[in-house]
């Protein structure tokens, strides 16, 4: 299958092209949520007030969660000043109020721009305050001209695999676990897998707990959860680091390649396990590290998954859908729709990391009849002007792409992030067997109720 790229036709002479409705979000906004994941954790975003307020919102909205974000809060004095004192400031006032064991530092657009040496700003700190208990520092470079969100995350799980793992560690038998952006329910889920292989895992970072959490009598300034400093500077023990996602298996520097390089744990870098043949590679990765067959459960699991994709193909063979975000995800949701006889006919992503091409190709193997076009590194303008010629039968992507939806009168499909407009997107699943099940049941519902609601007797029975 050969993949149709396209890409944006800019006319001679035009420096700038303006966004209009991103698919994407800002890079210190992954970051946050990386550092959310680690037990005792605060994001810093090292600029101004707005960046953390903006991002505090956006997720909030998604997750349902109160979730706190520091800032170095920079105005324009240190725009030419420079940031360094605010960002000792911050550091200090966030170990009095909230007695952070790790304190994540991001930079924004702001901080890049001026030329912050942050590195050496934190050296200074730690010099300067060395009679104090100071948290565990880990910095990340996050300008959102320089990537997605999801670049920022990337960034950010490299950034800890490379500050934090202990080189004088022992080898020990547990694994690492690198899942990339998916929903704590994900977390969840592929932590019971690791456990059910009687695998030790280190998920880096788990916010199934932090971004997820019970409701509690007394509230808790760091949400209880998240690994724990000592397991991720034992990381680098470990026999080997599982690392998902298709489109980020193509990039030369990874979390996982951090450890495999500086550490020599053993790299399997795979696809995002969404739909059967993902899935399949995913656990045939574990019961070659483990050494044991698929536990009986997830056997179970595939074979419901087997039976429903028969039963419910009659109702979507054939149509044709519009698929968009994050690129690792839409690149498993491709797999999936091959398999089960829905065409994509665009695949669309805010990202643009020069490699969703040859992984959604890869994604459609010789199931697809048709490729579908892929565009990276667009905003929804484009999306939809490309995509309303295809008369898509459906749309799979995040919450943004409703009012296309809608105009276009064909049912949304909300996977992903952000989810703004729907109750429960922090416990929507994407992945593994059950995952994909639970996808799939959702796709041939909307499919159906559309079918429902456009007959003019309102069948009651299909």
């Amino acid at each position: 299958m050969t993949v149709e790229t396209i890409t944006r036709i800019k006319p001679e002479k035009v420096d700038y092209v303006s966004t209009t409705n991103a698919c994407k979000a800002c890079a210190p906004l992954g970051a946050s949520v990386v550092f959310r994941g680690i037990e005792g954790g605060v994001p810093f975003l090292h600029g101004s007030q707005g960046c953390a307020t903006y991002m505090r919102r956006y997720l909030i909205s998604h997750y349902r969660e109160p979730i706190d974000i520091a800032s170095s809060a920079l105005g324009e004095k240190h725009a030419i000043y420079g940031g360094g004192p605010n960002l000792k400031l911050g550091l200090i006032n966030v170990m009095k109020k909230y007695g952070a064991q790790v304190i994540g530092v991001a930079t924004t657009c702001l901080t890049e721009t001026i030329g912050d040496d942050v590195p050496m700003i934190l050296h200074e700190f730690k010099k300067e305050f060395a009679d104090l208990d100071l948290p565990t520092l880990v910095w990340v470079s996050t300008p959102s001209y320089k990537g997605s969100h999801v670049e920022g995350f990337h960034s950010a799980v490299r950034a800890v695999c490379e500050q934090i793992p202990d080189p004088a560690m022992d080898k020990h038998d547990g694994v690492n676990l690198l899942p990339g952006f998916v929903s704590p329910e994900d977390l969840r889920h592929l932590r019971d897998v690791f456990d059910d292989f009687g695998l030790a895992v280190t998920m880096v970072p788990d916010y199934s707990d932090t971004l997820d959490g019970p409701a509690l009598e007394d509230y808790e300034k760091i949400p209880s959860g998240g690994t724990s400093v000592e397991d991720i500077r034992a990381m680098s023990g470990a026999r080997a680091t599982f690392e998902l996602g298709a489109v980020l298996a193509g990039a030369e520097k990874t979390g996982g390649t951090a450890l495999q390089e500086s550490h020599g744990v053993d790299l399997h870098r795979l696809p995002m396990p969404i739909g059967l043949r993902n899935t399949d590679a995913f656990f045939a990765a574990l019961e070659e590290v483990s050494g044991r067959e698929t536990p009986a459960r997830h056997a179970k699991e595939r074979g419901r998954l087997v039976d429903a994709m028969v039963d419910g193909h009659k109702y979507i063979s054939g149509k044709r859908a519009v698929v968009y975000g994050d690129e690792d995800l839409v690149a498993g949701l491709v797999a999936m729709l091959a398999e089960i006889g829905i065409q994509p006919v665009l695949v669309a992503s805010g990202g643009n990391s020069g490699r969703l091409p040859a992984a959604i190709e890869e994604a459609g193997g010789d199931i697809l009849r048709q490729p579908p076009k892929v565009m990276p590194g667009v905003d929804f303008y484009e999306i939809k002007n490309e995509a309303e010629k295809l008369a898509p039968d459906l749309v799979i992507g995040n919450s943004k792409g409703y009012r296309m939806a809608r105009e276009w009168n064909v049912p949304l499909v909300r996977v992903g992030f952000p989810i703004h407009d729907r109750f429960g997107a922090q416990r929507t699943m994407h992945v593994g067997y059950k995952g994909t099940q639970a996808l799939f049941d959702r796709i041939v519902n909307a499919t159906l109720e559309k079918k429902q609601a456009d007959s003019p007797l309102g069948w009651g029975y299909l």
